[in-house]
């Protein structure tokens, strides 16, 4: 073991850095989700009009989260923030059954981008909470995620408001990075 190997072990700086981008439309939950993970305080949470970035550190990984904000006039401009990342993180209001084709036109116009070809995909179904929420499952049947072959992929059902299964989700990505 050398020095470096050594002093790594000793401090608590994180082994790699990783770029994950935060999309989905808006009034999702992303921002909700971003605060969660950073430990930060959610009573009060405005529309994104451009963008957040927390740093966060999970797992032996520093996460740079970029939080896009998913107003229909803002998407066209994700494509901006595609470059380097390393897990695309797209988050679904579960209860939102009169959008959910629209967001799964979104996610799919996502994955066939080039710039994010391969990238693993983590999906929250988010607000499980709510009545009438689509199961994880349920959701992943309706967004044709197991159609999904080119890249790994994960669904996860979360209640971002009150932090159940996010970081179940980031559990995931970090797994599913130490496997590359």
């Amino acid at each position: 073991m050398g020095l470096l190997s050594i002093l790594r072990k000793f401090t608590s700086a994180p082994e790699r850095e990783l770029r994950l981008l935060l999309l989905g439309l808006d009034n999702a939950g992303k921002t909700t989700i971003l605060k969660i993970l950073a430990s930060e305080d959610i009573t009060s949470i405005t529309p994104t009009a451009g963008f957040n970035i927390k740093s966060v550190i999970s797992d032996g990984f520093k996460l740079n989260v970029w939080d896009i904000g998913g107003q229909r006039k803002i998407r066209p401009y994700w494509k901006n923030y595609f470059e380097n990342t390393d897990v695309l993180i797209y988050v679904v209001d579960s209860a939102d059954k009169k959008r959910l084709e629209e967001t799964g036109i979104e996610l799919y116009e996502l994955l066939s981008d080039d710039k994010l070809h391969n990238v693993p995909v983590l999906v929250y179904a988010n607000k499980q909470d709510l009545p009438d929420s689509l199961s994880a499952s349920d959701l992943a049947q309706a967004l044709g995620l197991p159609t999904i072959k080119d890249r790994s992929w994960q669904i996860q059902a979360c209640t971002a408001s009150e932090g159940t299964g996010v970081r179940e989700g980031m559990e995931w990505v970090c797994k599913s990075i130490k496997k590359k």
